[in-house]
């Protein structure tokens, strides 16, 4: 075991602390997650206190434990493993000195703390002297700004912190203090992306995909569209989707549709039905991976006649967005090899020959009017079905 394992760890939050009212709102949801996500390794509390918290554990963690439990929860800025001690400075030079991590480190600096002005020492003094202290017994150099190292210290009234370092965590808000909204996950490279950044601002997300069945490889795209739910789990994303399956409602706007405004029509009932499931489960709003000119049927022209099918408001985080750095996001959060599995997007089967780019929504209307849409809308939620993704492999 590490050096530096702990049963503790320091949780500084920063969006949160500018709510004035409603901060302890958003201090309890983040507790919540917090709890929620360190079940798996032995949570025993995690106490609010101001302006952070601090985790406990029923066994000495390493970092890397930390790391992997601690830098998903949206509405974390930072955070590190810690040790408590009693508030007296021999104890501190103690733990401080006995915890140190091997070197080689290239500077490091003390910043301490001082909640207990009753404490002999000022946090200017307290610097000064663990940081002799350290220096005297490594010899690494001192550097105040742009330190290698950062110890932290923090004095309490019945308990001194001592940290080492400062590991990143996503900021944002704390999932599920902005409520709940609806995801169309197509499972390709950019839905997924749009979730996770409804996650980051605190939404509850409902996945919802649609595929062909039963034409078609619809089962490889529910297996994506699963198995991306189940890697955005450390993120905060609900455990279940809903599948819908939208094959035959497809063949029928074929029919009854001019070829031109098929894939609008096609948008236009996934719409609907996203947005009756999302109200099933009391949702406000859709979130999409539309970006603005990406592909034919994203000019601003069609995504108002898409969006004018849906009641609630439409969300597209990506909107102005270029591929790369969408594709750079779902690289860093683990959905762009998941996106490349093999199965087919629904929004490919029976794709017309041409796409009208600049649709008038009369002609939509009218287009749409010959299609039974809201028949087609009741099939297509006859047959949603609310899928476990995480015990489903």
């Amino acid at each position: 075991m590490e050096q530096n394992a702990s049963r503790h760890a320091v949780v500084h939050y920063a969006e949160i602390g500018l709510k004035g009212r409603n901060r302890p709102f958003f201090e309890r949801t983040l507790v919540r997650n917090i709890a929620r996500r360190m079940e798996r390794w032995g949570l025993e509390r995690v106490e609010r206190l101001s302006g952070r918290m601090l985790v406990y554990t029923d066994r000495p963690l390493e970092e890397p434990v930390w790391r992997e439990a601690l830098s998903t929860v949206f509405g974390i800025a930072h955070f590190a493993p810690a040790h408590l001690v009693k508030p007296k400075m021999e104890n501190i030079r103690l733990v401080l000195l006995g915890r140190l991590p091997p070197g080689p480190v290239d500077s490091f600096r003390i910043r301490a703390t001082r909640d207990d002005k009753s404490f002999p020492l000022t946090s200017p003094e307290i610097e000064r002297e663990l940081g002799a202290a350290v220096q005297e017994r490594t010899g690494w150099p001192v550097r105040l700004r742009g330190a290698d190292l950062v110890i932290g210290i923090e004095v309490l009234r019945d308990r001194a912190i001592i940290s080492f370092g400062r590991l990143p965590g996503p900021g944002g808000l704390p999932v599920g203090a902005s409520g709940r909204v609806g995801l169309l996950l197509s499972g390709g490279i950019d839905s997924p992306v749009a979730g996770f950044l409804a996650l980051k601002r605190g939404c509850r997300v409902i996945p919802i995909h649609f595929h062909s069945r039963p034409f078609g490889n619809w089962m490889g795209s529910e297996a994506r569209a699963r198995a991306i739910v189940r890697a955005m789990q450390v993120y905060g994303m609900e455990p279940y989707l809903y599948t819908v399956p939208i094959g035959r409602q497809q063949r029928e706007i074929t029919v009854r549709a001019p070829v031109a405004y098929r894939v609008i029509l096609y948008r236009r009932l996934m719409i609907r039905v996203a947005e009756a499931l999302t109200r099933r489960e009391r949702g406000k709003a859709l979130f999409t991976g539309e970006s603005l000119g990406q592909v034919a049927s994203q000019t601003l022209e069609s995504l108002a006649v898409v969006e004018e099918a849906a009641r609630m408001p439409v969300l597209r985080p990506l909107i102005g967005m270029d591929k790369k750095e969408i594709t750079a996001l779902a690289e860093r959060i683990g959905t762009f090899e998941l996106s490349q599995m093999e199965g087919d997007d629904c929004c490919q089967f029976l794709m017309p020959s041409r796409v009208v780019t600049r649709p008038l929504l009369k002609e939509v209307q009218e287009a749409e009017a010959e299609t039974e849409m809201d028949r087609l809308v009741r099939e297509a939620l006859a047959r949603a079905d609310r899928v476990n993704a995480v015990s489903l492999g």
